[in-house]
């Protein structure tokens, strides 16, 4: 399996699992009000999307709601879709024409970044680029 193959596996478990956890919450509600959102958030939240994008998703699908007039839970996940979509843009990939590039990798522990700089810094060293690597944490005991 190529490397860009494993991080497309690795997203798509996140992916998975952030739809379960909507599918589950649109599912058990039969309207929609203040305590959906509250569930939506949190599992937004709880899937490491971030509390400020999960609050920004929320208010704009309160909003898209709203407009549209939908009163029935389960149309909402087609239009959160269309939220997140607008709210990533479009796909342009790393660009690496500028000297120096600098590439942040940020994220939860355990989510195998280490691993993924380190195969990064491989691939562009056999492309004959120079690659430093640098490192820093913010943890604290």
């Amino acid at each position: 399996m190529g490397f860009f193959s494993k991080i497309k596996e690795g997203l798509s478990k996140t992916r998975s699992s952030i739809s379960n956890g909507v599918n589950s919450i649109l599912n058990s509600f039969t309207k929609i009000d203040d305590e959906l959102f509250e569930e939506l958030e949190e599992t937004l939240v709880m899937a490491d999307v971030g509390v400020t994008t999960s609050t920004e998703i929320c208010d704009r699908l309160r909003k898209k709601i709203k407009e549209t007039g939908v009163t029935d839970p389960k149309e909402i996940k087609g239009m959160m879709k269309e939220i997140i979509s607008e709210m990533l843009g479009e796909n342009e990939g790393l660009r690496l024409d500028t000297k120096p590039s600098v590439i942040l990798v940020i994220g939860v522990n355990g989510v195998g970044k280490t691993t993924t700089i380190g195969k990064m810094a491989s691939m562009y060293k056999a492309q004959g680029k120079s690659v430093i690597l640098g490192a820093a944490d913010t943890f604290r005991a």
